[in-house]
């Protein structure tokens, strides 16, 4: 149990392992928002993508696109 000098090696052992996931999970972990969302989101890409999935015209699109121009 003891190691040399009286030292708990397997105690020692534990708290470097705490370290090395706690350190890891802060390093490594995914984040919650990707950079766009921190970024900020452009109001025309935002058109481009609406008009792209077909959720509005292209009148709409080119009258809105006009509008934030």
């Amino acid at each position: 149990m003891f190691y040399k000098d009286g030292f708990f090696w397997g105690m020692h052992l534990i708290w470097w392992a705490i370290w090395f996931v706690a350190l890891g999970w802060i390093f490594f972990a995914p984040s919650s928002s990707s950079y766009e969302e921190i970024e900020g989101e452009d109001p025309l890409m935002l058109l481009k993508i609406r008009f792209a999935k077909g959720e509005i015209s292209k009148e709409e699109y080119e009258q809105s696109k006009k509008l934030l121009e």
